[in-house]
């Protein structure tokens, strides 16, 4: 037996002569849906092969001598700009009260609309056109007397004055920025703690009239990365006929993103657990909302992965060769 024999014995595909060969409807039906399947599963493998997934990995941490970015967006709808302030301290020791780095308010109305902005380290508005009512004079003419008769000085009296005609009209604030921290454990709050106690009992009278309703519109630690979710995104915290302290205790967890194309995103993830202790006239502290952080010592690293091609042609095969024969045995049962 020669060469081209021997070749011819090992084929897996012999062909029968066409005269033996009989093409029906039933065959053509069956063949029909057998290439509708395999195109449909070809095009779901593509599609399975070209998407992304992610590993997550796990290492110690260690960075060091890096700040810890806070991105805040909060709406207080009971408190005006004036009398809030961004304080931070940490276990360092570091202790910065009203901070102004990248920090901004917004002043809105009792509807929720914008009225004024200022940068968080200024105090010091244009103050708005007055409103020349002669009951309006009379008011401002006895508190004139009465904080001259308490010992204020002129731009405490005016802080007064401006900070309750707010309160009169329904003022909020919204604050909004990145706060650049040290990376060890520590807290921020927005409260009232900027004001002279003095002047704070004269605005409201007591802590139980100081509302610290708030809106958390966003609070992240870094950048945001595909599927990231922070807890307290959308948090609404009304308070109704009461006073008292919100805090807020985040575990971060530092966190790094690699792209399919090697770029890498620092981030950070956090849990909450969130606590309210309500306050009446005989607390000395004022009300705040707290956020008390810590970070973990672990880092976690979430990359990137595309499946292999030679994943995907096994994949492939598998699938339009099962569809192959499953059609051939349904097209001998219907026969």
């Amino acid at each position: 037996m020669g060469l081209k024999q021997a070749i011819k014995s090992i084929d897996a595909f012999p062909r029968a002569e066409d005269h033996l060969l009989q093409k029906t409807q039933s065959g053509a039906f069956v063949s029909i849906v057998g290439l509708i399947i395999m195109a449909s599963l070809f095009l779901h493998e593509l599609g399975y092969y070209l998407t992304t997934y992610t590993v997550h990995q796990m290492s110690v941490d260690l960075k060091r001598g890096e700040t810890l970015p806070i991105h805040i967006n909060m709406t207080f709808p009971s408190l005006p700009c004036d009398v809030l302030s961004v304080d931070a301290i940490d276990m360092s020791g570091k202790h910065e009260v009203d901070l102004d780095t990248n920090i901004w308010k917004l002043r809105l109305n009792n509807h929720g609309h914008i009225i004024g902005t200022e940068y968080l380290s200024d105090l010091v508005e244009k103050e708005h056109a007055a409103h020349n009512h002669d009951d309006e004079k009379e008011h401002h003419d006895d508190l004139d007397q009465k904080l001259h008769a308490l010992g204020f000085d002129k731009a405490a009296e005016n802080m007064i004055k401006k900070v309750k005609q707010a309160l009169t009209n329904g003022e909020g604030c919204r604050v909004y920025g990145v706060l650049d921290v040290q990376r060890v454990a520590g807290n921020f709050h927005i409260s009232v703690h900027g004001l002279n106690i003095y002047v704070a009992q004269m605005i409201f009278g007591g802590v139980t009239q100081v509302n610290v309703s708030h809106i958390i519109h966003d609070l992240s630690f870094g950048p945001k990365y595909p599927g990231i979710h922070n807890p307290l995104d959308g948090t609404l915290r009304i308070l109704h006929d009461t006073s008292g302290t919100f805090k807020y205790y985040i575990k971060i967890v530092p966190t790094e993103y690699r792209y399919i194309s090697k770029e890498v995103l620092p981030t950070n993830q956090f849990s909450v657990t969130e606590y309210f202790s309500p306050m009446n006239e005989f607390h000395r502290t004022w009300p705040a909302v707290y956020f008390l952080y810590d970070l973990s010592p672990i880092t976690v690293t979430i990359k990137e992965e595309r499946r292999s091609f030679l994943h995907f042609i096994t994949r492939l095969c598998a699938v339009l060769g099962g569809t192959f024969a499953l059609t051939g045995l349904l097209h001998l049962m219907i026969l």
